[in-house]
Parts: C-alpha cells; structure tokens; sequence
C-alpha cells in the first residue's frame, strides 16, 4: 500500500514514469498533513490555566482533525487503484458490438469512481479548513506558524482534488452526473477559497 511507504519511497513512486500515483494522491497526501498539523495545533493547546474551557473545544477539534487524516491517508491509495481501475476498463476487448458496448460502460463507471475519489478528497479538504478557521488565534500562540502550514496544505489539497475531479468528468457521458459534481466542486472551491484567505488573516496577524 502506498500510505505504508517511506516519505522517500512515496516520492520516488511519484517522479516514476508510470501515472499512478499521481496529483490525486498527492492532493490525498496534502489533505492528511494539513490535518495532521490541525490535529498538532490542537494538542499543543492543552493549557486550561491559560485557556480556560476554550481546551474542550480544541480537544474536539483535534479529535475530528485526526479521523479526517486517517481518512485522507487511505485517499492515496484509493486514487490509485481508481485510476488503475480506468486503465483496464480501456484493455477490455472491443472486438464485437457486445464487447465494445460492455467496455464502454465499464469504463464510464471507472471514471464516475475516479471522479468521487478526489471529491470526497476535497470535501475533507474543505472540512480542514473550517475547522482551522474554527481555532485559529485561540490555541498555543508558539504553534501558529503550524496552523498556518495547515491552512496551506489543505488549500492545496483542495485545489489539487478539484483539478481531478474536473478532468475525470470531461471524459463522461452521463450529463447529470457531470452537472452534479462539476457544480459541487466548484462550491468546494470557492468556499475553501473563502475560509484559506480568512484563516490567513488571522493566522499572520499573530505571527506578527
């Protein structure tokens, strides 16, 4: 499994010539440390002397920072194999009108799975970034500079799992489908945009 190598072996699988494990993985990646540093933030805020019932708060918050890690982790792998999935949908036979119909909508249904892969991806991205929006400045002013690491790895996780969510629906047919998901990452996208530059803010005003 891809999440159980080495950080070294994992970029060496990436700069390979072969596509997979590629940008949908990598966004995976960028989702699990931006909530990983979430969760760190939250840990390092553990003072009740000096934050008073605020502890409870990030507690939980550190809680649900890690869950969405886990999740994302296993998001490097899932976009692999769904990308691999795709790639021997289009090895089927196509020497007959059964064989090419069959192919076909093997293929479809392999994208549809490439294209859901990324989004749930960017919904956990999104999810990262308001939860740092939900702590920012209220923890242990010595980690900031994490969160804002954070706040940066989650945006580009989010970005990266739009950019192939977009591209796996340009090779569908199923219009509704296409509509339904291409409206939905967009939301993701603006919203995501929205709570970075907001956690940003607050995040460099403390650094300062």
């Amino acid at each position: 499994m891809l999440k159980e190598l080495s950080i070294q072996e994992l970029v060496r699988e990436v700069s390979s010539p072969s596509p997979a494990p590629g940008g949908g993985s990598v966004a995976a990646l960028a989702g699990a440390q931006g909530a990983g540093l979430l969760s760190m933030y939250c840990n390092l805020s553990q003072n009740r002397d000096k934050l008073g019932d605020i502890v409870d708060m990030l507690k939980k918050v550190g809680e649900e920072a890690r869950f969405l890690m886990t999740r994302m982790l296993e998001g490097i792998d899932e976009d692999t194999v769904a990308f691999n999935q795709v790639m021997e949908g289009y090895r089927l036979p196509k020497e007959s009108e059964a064989d090419k119909a069959k192919r076909k909508k093997v293929i479809q249904e392999a994208i549809k799975n490439a294209a859901d892969v990324p989004m749930q991806i960017a919904r956990g991205s999104l999810r990262v970034l308001s939860l740092v929006d939900e702590v920012a400045g209220k923890g242990n002013p010595a980690a900031i500079s994490d969160l804002g690491m954070a706040n940066l790895q989650a945006r580009a996780a989010l970005i990266g799992a739009y950019y192939n969510v977009k591209i796996n629906l340009g090779q569908l047919s199923d219009k509704q489908f296409i509509k339904d998901y291409a409206s939905e990452a967009d939301k993701l996208l603006e919203q995501g945009q929205e709570l970075y530059n907001k956690n940003r803010l607050v995040i460099e005003q403390e650094i300062q």
